[in-house]
């Protein structure tokens, strides 16, 4: 499911990764796109413990066509997606276009407004409820933006303009952009790493926004203010490493990211997380160039 705190999507292989995009005569690429999470933590103090959380995602994305101003693509849930799946999530399937530079651009902003329309319906959810958060299986905000679409597939967009030993690249949370390093790998394959020190801000941000979400959910009362008193004693220090991997015919394949945090000084004793995300494409077809959605194809 693509509704936990941080939504999962997907991304099309950069021109500039290493192969230029087919011209439209040919047949257009069908890729799974897998994110992987996982994570662990150890805290201090009278509360202190360790514990453990892994997540996978899966889409499937689509080449619609190659357009003068971009590539327009389609992301949708697997094939394996249950009636429940796609009941739950109005999101997909969402078509973009990925334009040379720039941010991804919604395509289809009316078929997601009526799919929303019809899942506030369906589940009884008033519209005074959007933008608030529950906990059901999980903690997930009723989101009714269908431009919200695009951060939740950007998650999987996060390839290098230019991937070459000393480009520039910043991974969000991180403090400034760095140089990219050329590394061989043990495989044959070719990596290229980025290492940065965290932005403590911006996790300082985080953990006052997580805080805040946790108060809403327990309706208990927190107002920004004292959510961000209470952790502006914390001192936070951390490094990000990221590392986009190509295959032997120079194809982007694999993205991980691996964020080590120390946050000491906190009311509950200090903490220590590690997360690892890892965004893999798989080649699965080929499908017919232009394919226009099925009938129906909500």
């Amino acid at each position: 499911m693509l509704r936990p705190l941080a939504i999962l999507a997907a991304t099309i292989l950069p021109a500039l990764a290493a192969r230029a995009e087919p011209p439209p005569s040919q047949p257009r690429e069908v890729y799974e796109i897998r994110r992987e999470a996982n994570s662990s933590s150890r805290t201090s103090g009278e509360m202190g413990g360790s514990g453990t959380t892994h997540d996978v995602d899966v889409l499937v994305e689509r080449v619609i066509a190659v357009r003068d101003d971009g590539v327009e693509l389609e992301y949708d849930l697997p094939a394996d997606a249950t009636a429940d799946d796609r009941a739950s999530d109005w999101h997909f399937p969402v078509r973009v276009l990925r334009p040379p530079h720039g941010p991804l651009q919604l395509l289809n902003g009316p078929e997601l407004q009526a799919r929303l329309e019809t899942w506030l319906r369906e589940a009884g959810i008033p519209r005074e409820a959007c933008g608030h958060w529950i906990f059901t299986w999980n903690a997930f905000q009723i989101d009714c933006d269908p431009q919200s679409a695009i951060p939740a597939i950007e998650q999987f967009t996060l390839w290098p303009d230019e991937l070459r030993d000393g480009a520039s690249w910043q991974q969000p949370g991180s403090r400034a952009p760095v140089a990219l390093r050329e590394e061989g790998r043990a495989s044959g394959h070719t990596a290229f790493v980025a290492r940065m020190e965290v932005d403590p801000e911006a996790v300082r941000r985080d953990r006052v926004h997580t805080d805040i979400v946790v108060a809403e959910i327990m309706h208990r009362p927190l107002t920004p203010e004292a959510a961000r008193q209470a952790h502006a004693a914390e001192q936070i220090s951390g490094t990000i490493v990221t590392t986009f991997e190509i295959d032997a015919a120079r194809n982007l394949r694999r993205r991980t990211t691996v964020t080590e945090l120390e946050v000491r000084g906190g009311a509950e004793g200090s903490e220590h997380r590690t997360v690892t995300d890892t965004v893999e494409r798989r080649l699965t077809t080929l499908a017919p160039p232009n394919r226009a959605p099925a009938a129906g194809h909500r």
